[in-house]
């Protein structure tokens, strides 16, 4: 049986519920971590009697340990399935997302959570859809889906691909939880930030999916030809030193802006590049939860 790569998640929020779970819940009730100290005529639970600290309370009152729950969220992974993302030099960028989509179906499983599947290019793609729910084959699921996906022959417009992406998350805004948003963006992101408020209620991860040959120019002295997977206009380039230079900084400024969107939202990127690396996103969380 092949390993299943295995991340960790622990966001810096509290989440209502009473389903248990593993992360940190708003409810006061019989957990592990705690929360303070009440009377016991207001919670009657004599197990819970803390002696030393009713003999130094001020009043006489007997006190009990109060303690608030651990609960299970909703994930959610809404992916880009447009035609840049069925371009990859060695695979396709679907195929990286889609190993994000199996360690991620595992790892909610173990922690216990439910986990489903969005996806959109154009529009919303119902055919893709997975409902969240705690189940051990889900994640095997989302990533079959995704590495079976071909690329709608429409050519996307300007704006479409925004679109799609606001009729596919559509139910859960307003919604707690965790949503991964893979996409490589590179479509206009000017209303995305009006999106990513209104689903401000749950943890948005954000997730820039390139490809190393989308980052890296060609060597020099070569000509080129394009094809704009998007729009499907092709032309014919000369690969100069110049051009090499320019492709690079277009990148950087492309990823200062999207880490500047999201970080304005409290969202910082995590980037897979070529490949999907599990320990890479644990670090990420434990760094974006402390």
């Amino acid at each position: 049986m092949e390993r299943i790569d295995e991340f960790h998640y622990q966001l810096p929020r509290r989440f209502g519920g009473w389903r248990p779970g593993a992360q940190r819940g708003l409810s006061q009730g019989s957990g592990q971590e705690f929360a303070a100290h009440r009377r016991l005529f207001d919670h009657p639970d004599p197990r819970r009697l803390d002696l030393r600290a009713s003999v130094r309370d001020a009043r006489g009152d007997w006190l009990v340990r109060v303690h608030r729950l651990r609960v299970a969220i909703p994930v959610h992974l809404v992916v880009d399935v447009s035609a840049s993302m069925h371009f990859g030099e060695g695979r396709r960028k679907l195929d990286v997302v889609a190993d994000l989509a199996e360690a991620l179906g595992y790892s909610a499983f173990r922690t216990g959570d439910a986990v489903g599947l969005l996806a959109f290019d154009q529009r919303e793609r119902q055919d893709l859809f997975v409902p969240a729910r705690h189940s051990r084959g889900n994640g095997a699921l989302m990533a079959r889906l995704l590495r079976d996906c071909r690329a709608a022959p429409a050519a996307m417009s300007p704006g479409s691909a925004l679109a799609g992406l606001r009729r596919a998350t559509e139910n859960l805004v307003g919604r707690g939880g965790l949503v991964f948003l893979a996409s490589d963006f590179h479509w206009p992101i000017d209303a995305l930030g009006e999106l990513l408020a209104q689903l401000a209620p749950a943890c948005v991860v954000p997730m820039v999916v390139w490809d190393p040959a989308e980052t890296e120019p060609p060597p020099a002295r070569a000509l080129l030809a394009l094809s704009d997977a998007e729009t499907g206009v092709r032309r014919s380039l000369w690969m100069r030193e110049s051009l090499r230079t320019r492709w690079r900084a277009a990148v950087a400024a492309r990823r200062a802006e999207l880490k500047a969107l999201f970080e304005a939202h409290g969202m910082p990127p995590f980037h897979l590049h070529g490949r999907f690396d599990a320990e890479a996103l644990t670090r990420y969380f434990m760094e974006t939860a402390a």
